[in-house]
C-alpha cells in the first residue's frame, strides 16, 4: 500500500495536511455504512502490523530511550496494543448493535418507538506520547476502528526511530484513506491540532493540552485529553509492607517512572515511616541488583528530562529534605553514557519543593507522613485532582472513605496501574489530569455518535393529545395530566 505524501521542510504543513484530511473524509463518506466486517478487517490489519513489526518497534524503542528493556518494550506496547485490538474485535458486533429506549407515556402505547443507534464520527486524530509511543497510537486506534472511523496519527517527534517504524508499518497495511501518520515537530504538531476533525484524542502533558484545546476549539472539535498529575499512593497502618512496597516500586522503576499512572508520591503512618524507605529499598534490590549495565532498568527518555529530574532533587537537597538513593550496587551514575537515574526516595519534602508541585515522571518517589487517616484525604483534596489514587490496606472504611472523599480519574486498592490493564473499564482523567474516556465500551461510544431516533406510529398522535390547532379540551386534558407532581 502507498503511503501519503510526507509533510517535509519547506512545504506548506497546513495544506498537506488538510488534504490528507480531505482524502480520509471524502473516502469515509463515499463508503456509507461502515459494516461489522470491514471495522474487523481493519483491527486484524493493525495486530497483523504489530506481530509483523515487532522487532523492529522494540529496537527502535530502544534506540530512541538509549535503554529500555525489550520485555517492556513487548509487554507495554506491543503485547497491550494487541490485547487492546482483540478485545475490540471481539466485542464491536455487540457494541454496533442499536439500543432501545423508553418511549414517553402514552406515545409508547400508542406505537411510538425511541433507541439509540452508534454512528461513526468520520476523521479521528491521534496524537500520541513519547513515554508508550506505540501503544499509545494503537489502544485509542482499537475504539477508533471498532467506532467505524478513519485515523490521521501524529507521533511523537521525542521517540523519532519509533515514529518511523510506526509510519512505515500503518504505510504497508492501510491505505491512506483509512489510516495515515503524519510525522514532524512541534510545527507540524501545531498544524495537526488545528485541522477540523471530527474528534481528536491527545495524550500528553497540562501544559501542552491547553494549547491543543485552544486549537480544537476554533473548529468545535471534541476532545478527549488523557494527562496525568500527581497520583497518590495511601499506606494504611493495615498494609502488608513487604507487599505494597514490592508493588508501589515495580510501577514506580517500570519504564523508570515515565508513565502517566505512576505512584507519585506516598502518604505513610509517621511511625512506619523507615519500614517503608526499608522495604521500597529491598524491592528494588530484588528487581535490580545493578542499575548502570542493566539492560532490564530504563533510561529517562533524554537530557531535557534527565536536567530537569535531577533539578527536583538538588533542590530538594539543598532544602533539607532526606535524599535516599536506591542503588544496591553503589554505582557512580555521574559515569555514563545515557540518562539513567536510579529510584530515589524524597523524604519529608516541603510543599512548595518542585517534587511536590509538579507531576515527576521519572523514578522519584516523595514520601510524607501523616498521624490519621483523615489527614490523606485532606492532602489529597488540597492538590489538583490526579489521574488515579491508590491505597495499600486492609480497612474497608478507609479504602471507602477515600473512593468517597476524594476524586481521582481512576483508583487502585492494594496495587498501582493495573486498573489500566482492564480493558473493560473506562481510562481517563478529571480535570487537569483529563477529559473523557477511552478503552473498551467506553471507547466505542467516545468515538461514535449516538444518534437519537424516534418512530412515530401511524396515528394522528398530535389530534388525540390536543397538540394539533386549534385546540380543545383535549389540549387541556393533556396540559394537566403533566402540570402536576
Amino acid at each position: 500500500m502507498n503511503a501519503p505524501e510526507p509533510v517535509r521542510e519547506g512545504t506548506d504543513i497546513a495544506e498537506a495536511l488538510h488534504a490528507a484530511l480531505k482524502l480520509q473524509r471524502d473516502d469515509y463518506l463515499q463508503e456509507g455504512a461502515v459494516s461489522a466486517e470491514a471495522r474487523i478487517d481493519r483491527i486484524d490489519r493493525a495486530i497483523d502490523a504489530l506481530i509483523k513489526y515487532q522487532q523492529p518497534l522494540s529496537d527502535a524503542l530502544n534506540k530512541d530511550f538509549t535503554c529500555r528493556p525489550r520485555e517492556i518494550n513487548m509487554l507495554t506496547d506491543v503485547a497491550g496494543s494487541i490485547t487492546a485490538l482483540k478485545h475490540a474485535r471481539k466485542h464491536l458486533r455487540q457494541w454496533m448493535k442499536a439500543e432501545k429506549r423508553a418511549t414517553v407515556f402514552p406515545l409508547n402505547l400508542l406505537g411510538g418507538r425511541s433507541r439509540i443507534e452508534y454512528q461513526p464520527k468520520g476523521v479521528v486524530g491521534i496524537i500520541a506520547p513519547w513515554n508508550f509511543p506505540v501503544a499509545m497510537v494503537f489502544q485509542p486506534l482499537a475504539g477508533v476502528l471498532a467506532a467505524g472511523n478513519r485515523a490521521l496519527i501524529k507521533p511523537s517527534e521525542f521517540t523519532p526511530a519509533t515514529s518511523d517504524v510506526i509510519a512505515e508499518m500503518i504505510a504497508e497495511f492501510f491505505e491512506p484513506r483509512e489510516v495515515a501518520v503524519v510525522t514532524g515537530g512541534p510545527e507540524v504538531g501545531q498544524a495537526f491540532s488545528a485541522l477540523p476533525f471530527d474528534h481528536m484524542i491527545f495524550t500528553g502533558a497540562t501544559g501542552i493540552a491547553r494549547h491543543i484545546m485552544a486549537a480544537a476549539a476554533r473548529n468545535l472539535v471534541p476532545l478527549t485529553l488523557e494527562l496525568g498529575g500527581k497520583s497518590p499512593v495511601v499506606i494504611s497502618r493495615t498494609a502488608d509492607l513487604t507487599q505494597a512496597l514490592t508493588r508501589i516500586m515495580l510501577g514506580k522503576t517500570l519504564n523508570a517512572g515515565q508513565i502517566c499512572l505512576a505512584p507519585d508520591y506516598l502518604l505513610v503512618p509517621e511511625e512506619k515511616l523507615e519500614e517503608v524507605v526499608q522495604a521500597a529499598s529491598d524491592a528494588v534490590a530484588a528487581m535490580y541488583p545493578r542499575l548502570l549495565d542493566n539492560e532490564e532498568y530504563t533510561s529517562v527518555i533524554n537530557s531535557r528530562h534527565f536536567d530537569r529530574l535531577n533539578s527536583y532533587l538538588d533542590e530538594a537537597r539543598e532544602r533539607g529534605a532526606r535524599i535516599v538513593a536506591l542503588n544496591p550496587a553503589e554505582e557512580d551514575f555521574s559515569q555514563q553514557s545515557g540518562y539513567k537515574i536510579a529510584p530515589t526516595l524524597v523524604v519529608q519534602p516541603a510543599d512548595d519543593m518542585k517534587v511536590l508541585e509538579e507531576e515527576i515522571f521519572g523514578p522519584l518517589l516523595p514520601i510524607k507522613t501523616y498521624k490519621h487517616f483523615d489527614e490523606t484525604v485532606n492532602y489529597i483534596n488540597a492538590n489538583p485532582r490526579p489521574l488515579a489514587a491508590y491505597y495499600f490496606g486492609q480497612d474497608s472504611q478507609e479504602e471507602r472513605q477515600l473512593l468517597d472523599r476524594t476524586t481521582s480519574g481512576g483508583f487502585c486498592v492494594n496495587d498501582v496501574i493495573m486498573h489500566v490493564m482492564q480493558e473493560d473499564l473506562p481510562f481517563g482523567g478529571i480535570g487537569p489530569s483529563g477529559m473523557g474516556h477511552y478503552h473498551g465500551l467506553e471507547g466505542f461510544r467516545t468515538f461514535s455518535h449516538a444518534k437519537s431516533v424516534y418512530t412515530q406510529s401511524k396515528l394522528n398522535v398530535a389530534k388525540l393529545g390536543g397538540m394539533l390547532p386549534p385546540y380543545s379540551k383535549a389540549t387541556e386534558t393533556t396540559i394537566r395530566s403533566q402540570v402536576k407532581k
